[in-house]
């Protein structure tokens, strides 16, 4: 097996077992597979990413796969929850909602100017990633969902507000930028390198 491809396998199991997750969840209950699949997917999830920048293929399509993977899978996971625990939904309805609407401005954001979600994977949405995947451990294999829930919650609202001041401040689509700070440092950059070509456009046309 070509092992470049392994991120790009990474990426295409999540998307074929997200609808397993949900069909395990239509009768209103679900598996202990339901955890095992969630966790395979996650961790899936962790690997993809740093195996395709060890193997230097962490190419701009592949982030945007992995990224509408993980769409695709907590979609899933939400509208299982959705069947299963209906009323912890309703009870925490307005921190969730809230968590919906930061998102939905995000993609409004990200449309709006590059035409495209963003694909950063930011440490905000590593830690986002780390307390849903705890969140959705509690809900599905212990019924639980008090501070776990609450926790996800906050760190969803933030790691959108932070991701949308990114694709305010950067100029052009980038992939796989870290932090809020990775993109000041970056929009400084390419502020840099247009001011040089600006430079040399004009001492080519004075030369003239």
């Amino acid at each position: 097996m070509n092992l470049k491809l392994i991120p790009s396998a990474l990426v295409l199991f999540r998307f074929l077992i997200s609808p397993f997750l949900l069909w395990d969840a239509l009768d209103g209950k679900t598996s202990i597979w339901f955890i095992v699949g969630f966790v395979a997917a996650f961790l899936s999830d962790i690997f993809d990413g740093i195996i395709a920048r060890r193997l230097g293929v962490s190419t701009a399509e592949l982030r945007q796969a992995d990224s509408w993977a993980d769409v695709c899978l907590f979609s899933c996971i939400f509208v299982s929850a959705w069947l299963v625990y209906q009323d912890v939904l309703i009870a925490y309805r307005v921190p969730l909602l809230t968590v919906v609407f930061a998102q939905l401005i995000w993609w409004i954001v990200n449309l709006v100017k590059y035409g495209k979600p963003a694909s950063y994977h930011t440490y905000s949405a590593k830690f986002w990633g780390i307390t849903l995947c705890i969140a959705i451990i509690s809900l599905f294999g212990f019924n639980y969902a008090g501070i776990t829930l609450w926790l996800t919650c906050i760190a969803g609202v933030v790691y959108s507000i932070e991701e949308i001041a990114m694709t305010i401040i950067l100029p052009v689509w980038t992939h796989d930028v870290l932090s809020i700070f990775h993109a000041l440092k970056i929009r400084e950059n390419l502020l840099i390198q247009n001011n040089v070509i600006e430079s040399q456009q004009s001492l080519m046309t004075n030369d003239q």
